[in-house]
This record gives structure tokens, C-alpha cells and sequence, in this order.
């Protein structure tokens, strides 16, 4: 088994969190700001990959930085890239390559829909609907966009690995 992808989605004070994401050496650490709904446009995004989808893109605020996630399926993987670029009013209709790469990455889309559903799982146990909510504020768990995606990922990926599907009481 080769090096494993790692994501981690960390609420901070009132309106902010850390996603961090390493596969071996590669590592990055994004600061997410409530502006955008962070953690339900990087399932939904993955959850799109499984039907006529080719790319997804979505972006972070970071205020003012856009962090920009473009996902490609490449037949049963998919290419992860995730640019900066410095001020999100100005770089929306800019191409990817005018932004800075901060990380790429190649897996299949089973390990990475599989990580990033145990990274929803983690905050979601730790906060629970009420206190997600009350850390993010202006956007509540997406708790639909995960089932999606864990109804998709179990349908069409063939994932051996142990799947929580406990949604904690609100």
C-alpha cells in the first residue's frame, strides 16, 4: 500500500477553519473563511465526479486570497490541484495557471471521496450539527451532501474500508 492521502477539517473561532491535506511529503494547510461554505462545496464537488462530471472547480475565501480546487477525473482517478490567487474580487474569470500552485495530487476517486467523507464524519461527531453551526454561523453541517456522497461512493467504488454512517443527534 503506498502513502496515504490525509485530510483534516478543523473549525476555529467563529467563522473560520483549517483543512489540511498531505499525501507523503506534499502537505498544504488552507485557512477557510465562513464566506464561502467550505466543507459542503468540497463534497459536493467530489460527489459530482460521479456522473457525466469530467472537472469540478469550487473555491475557499480566505479573505481577500480565492483558494481555487480544480478536480479532474482521469478514468478511475482523479487529479487534485489547488491554486492561490491573491485577491478573490479580481480572479475568478482567471485561468488556473495564472494562480499559484499550492498542491496537486493523483488518487483514485474512491480513496479520495473515502477520506474526505471520514474528515466530514470526524467534525461532525466532535461538533455535532448545533455546534458546527454555531462555530461556522453563516452555513449549517451539510449533512444531505454527506449522505450523498457516501451513497455514491458505497454504490459505485469498491471500498473495503469501514464506513461511519452515524449522524449524531442535533
Amino acid at each position: 500500500m503506498g502513502v496515504q492521502l490525509q485530510v483534516e477539517w478543523d473549525l476555529q473561532d467563529h467563522g473560520w477553519a483549517i483543512c489540511r491535506i498531505s499525501k507523503g511529503p506534499a502537505k498544504v494547510k488552507l485557512f477557510v473563511s465562513y464566506c464561502t461554505d467550505g466543507l459542503a462545496d468540497l463534497l459536493a464537488s467530489i460527489g459530482s465526479l460521479y456522473g457525466t462530471n469530467q472537472t469540478a472547480r469550487f473555491f475557499f475565501d480566505s479573505e481577500p486570497t480565492e483558494i481555487r480546487w480544480v478536480l479532474r477525473n482521469q478514468g478511475a482517478d482523479v487529479r487534485v490541484s489547488i491554486y492561490s490567487f491573491p485577491d478573490l474580487a479580481i480572479s475568478p474569470d482567471l485561468p488556473d495557471e495564472d494562480g499559484r500552485l499550492l498542491w496537486a495530487s493523483t488518487q483514485t476517486r474512491s480513496q479520495l471521496a473515502h477520506v474526505l467523507l471520514e474528515a466530514a464524519q470526524r467534525v461532525l461527531r466532535e461538533h455535532g450539527e448545533d455546534g458546527y453551526l454555531t462555530k461556522w454561523t453563516m452555513h449549517p453541517f451539510p449533512v444531505a451532501i454527506l449522505q450523498d456522497l457516501r451513497r455514491l461512493h458505497l454504490r459505485h467504488d469498491h471500498c473495503d474500508l469501514a464506513h461511519d454512517v452515524t449522524v449524531p443527534p442535533k
